[in-house]
């Protein structure tokens, strides 16, 4: 789970920091400090003091097989199971440990290879290549301005269940209609439907 919050917060996070890492696990920074020091010492992750946290060769390998089970896990949930996709993270967690290999070679081959999960991130390629990234935050959009939804950042499921419910999923077309000065809302619309939405949360909805 550390490796896996780590690479995340390496690719789609604010970088990787105690602080940050503690609140991406729910864990106290004491707690992060001790696991550090433990998969420093086992070669998975390079951290000095007060400097930045780097996962090793051999810690990219274990983070990148972690996180293509659970993204290929929440695509089978949402795909196949119609499960929604603000409750598909906690339980690909689960089932992340129980693929096997020649499972996960099933996954692919029955889910058609995507290359994305349920919210826009790329599932990593096997062969550790770094997957391609592109778009900015809505909240970068000028008013008038058009563009689609590639990805989300958040993975709380209520905040999932909002971005849901007023229609920026990954595919969606959004127009920027307004954008209220010193950090005030934006005025979206999508589907032909007008919404309010904060900037903070515009900064977690990803577009191109």
């Amino acid at each position: 789970m550390y490796m896996k919050a780590i690479y995340r917060l390496e690719r789609e996070g604010p970088g990787v920091t105690t602080s940050a890492l503690a609140t991406e696990l729910g864990v106290a920074p004491a707690s992060v400090s001790g696991m550090l020091k433990k998969l420093v010492n086992e070669g998975y992750v390079e951290h000095e003091v007060r400097g930045d946290i780097e996962l090793t060769q051999k810690g990219l390998e274990v983070a990148v097989g972690v996180v293509r089970r659970n993204r290929l896990a929440e695509r089978l949930l949402t795909d196949v199971l119609g499960m929604p996709w603000d409750e598909v993270y906690a339980e690909a967690c689960i089932l992340e440990h129980a693929i096997t290999d020649r499972v996960e070679e099933r996954l692919v081959a029955a889910l058609g290879n995507p290359q994305t999960c349920p919210h826009g991130h790329p599932i990593p390629p096997k062969d550790l290549t770094e997957p391609v990234r592109a778009g900015i935050p809505l909240a970068q959009v000028e008013a008038g301005e058009s563009a689609t939804v590639s990805g989300v950042t958040e993975q709380m499921p209520e905040i999932l269940r909002y971005l849901g419910q007023v229609g920026l999923r990954p595919g969606a077309r959004v127009r920027v209609e307004e954008k209220a000065p010193l950090g005030g809302p934006l005025t979206i619309d999508v589907a032909g439907e007008r919404h309010a939405i904060s900037l903070e949360l515009a900064r977690t909805v990803m577009v191109e």
